[in-house]
């Protein structure tokens, strides 16, 4: 198989995969949110109204719900990637520089993901496509041909 025809069958995939790269980190950022304010998962509760871990874990589990959802998910997305770039910065890089040092790479991760949701939509799989039941979603990444124009 070609290296044209390789990339073509993997662009027309792009929706698809991006939906399924958002639903997942959806979910675990919703998972981290729920541990935050309703102490699941082995975790103790914050108390209400804590800063910033509580505010953290409200932000964590709304807008992880509207990104695994596929609602809102560019301005969730933001918010998302802004609170774990705080994470990061505030709590994390005053122990050292790198993630692997300072214990900070799931913030880091975090907020990358979610950078890149903000830049290419919610993909396919979204309830804001299945609203427009058919249209594509505006704004969301559209396969590339990997071919000059």
């Amino acid at each position: 198989m070609s290296t044209a025809r390789l990339n073509d069958r993997l662009a027309r995939q792009q929706p698809l995969v991006l939906g399924l790269f958002r639903i997942v980190l959806g979910l675990l950022f919703t998972s981290e949110g729920a541990a935050t304010v309703f102490g699941l998962l082995d975790r103790p509760a914050s108390p209400a109204g804590d800063w910033p871990f509580w505010y953290a874990g409200v932000i964590e589990l709304v807008a992880g719900a509207l990104v695994l959802i596929g609602a809102a998910t560019r301005g969730a997305a933001f918010l998302s990637s802004g609170t774990m770039a705080f994470a990061y910065f505030t709590e994390h890089q005053q122990d050292g520089l790198f993630p692997l040092q300072n214990g900070g790479l799931s913030p880091a991760l975090f907020c990358w993901g979610f950078l890149l949701l903000v830049f290419f939509g919610p993909g396919s799989l979204s309830l804001s496509g299945l609203l427009r039941r058919g249209d594509t979603v505006p704004g969301a990444a559209q396969p590339v041909t990997g071919r000059a124009s």
